[in-house]
């Protein structure tokens, strides 16, 4: 075969060079899909592929006309790509300018962790002080798409000022739990499982219950704030961390969310999000 003869013609060298060759152009390949990635262009790639697509089976069909229109867009397209995608390629140049392009992924993912992080602890220390009642619960393996269509989609970013606006009384997204998945607030005002459980103590009220219900069927980490006392409490694994001060409470959150620093180096996807149990 011309394809293998071509390859086995080769020094090793040359080869050499072929490979690296591949590689850099996969690379560049990944890293133009991260930048693009979230945006409007995703869409406009679905819509340029579609052309291609039609393009080719006008081609196979030798339809003429039609055939004669796609090929005008295939000419002009890559001007016309040029200024549909002018802020991706802006942002591009401006991230490469910084030498932000090719920095490492597990840099990104370090801040990313430490944003929640922050957001978190500071939601939760405006609350707390207040006396908000807060109750947020993070999915990790176990999906929590059921207890997730229960309540109000939202799908937006983690921000401390979301959080605390979601949880402020009488508004009317502040009775039930958030709900995160992955780095993104996926629903609000969910209702979780109750704990049946006879071990628990009295005082503690629906929150707490509810925080404890969801911890006994999943693996989900779930923050209270308790409107009474202003408290904090963070459940995991059916354990109930109660009276927690603010800096107990962030290292126990990253610990939980995130693990430690080997943990988080074996991982080679964002805090294990596959193979998910439920939903």
């Amino acid at each position: 075969m011309p394809f293998l003869e071509s390859f086995t013609d080769q020094t090793p060298l040359e080869l050499l060079v072929n490979i690296i060759d591949i590689l850099l152009v996969w690379f560049v390949i990944y890293k133009l899909i991260t930048i693009i990635k979230g945006t409007k262009a995703v869409q406009l790639l679905k819509g340029i592929f579609f052309i291609v697509i039609a393009y080719l089976i006008t081609q196979a069909l030798n339809l003429e006309t039609l055939g004669w229109i796609m090929q005008q867009v295939l000419n002009w397209g890559f001007l016309a790509i040029i200024i549909i995608f002018q802020p991706e390629m802006r942002r591009a140049l401006e991230q490469l300018g910084r030498g932000k392009l090719f920095a490492s992924s597990t840099l990104n993912e370090e801040s990313e962790r430490n944003r929640l992080i922050e957001a978190m602890t500071k939601s939760v220390s405006y609350m707390a002080k207040r006396r908000i009642g807060a109750l947020i619960s993070i999915e990790r393996e176990t999906g929590l798409s059921e207890y997730i269509e229960t309540g109000i989609p939202m799908n937006s970013d983690i921000t401390s000022e979301l959080l605390i606006n979601l949880f402020i009384p009488n508004t009317p997204l502040h009775d039930g739990a958030v709900i995160v998945q992955r780095n993104r607030i996926a629903a609000a005002a969910c209702y979780l499982p109750l704990s049946e459980s006879p071990f628990i103590s009295k005082e503690l009220g629906t929150r707490h219950r509810a925080a404890l219900g969801i911890s006994e069927v999943t693996d989900a980490i779930t923050i209270i704030v308790s409107e009474e006392t202003g408290a904090i409490s963070l459940t995991a694994n059916g354990d109930l961390h109660r009276n927690l001060s603010l800096e107990d409470f962030e290292l126990k959150l990253r610990r939980i969310w995130f693990g430690n620093g080997q943990q988080q180096q074996a991982n080679s996807s964002w805090w294990n999000w596959r193979g998910k149990k439920n939903g």
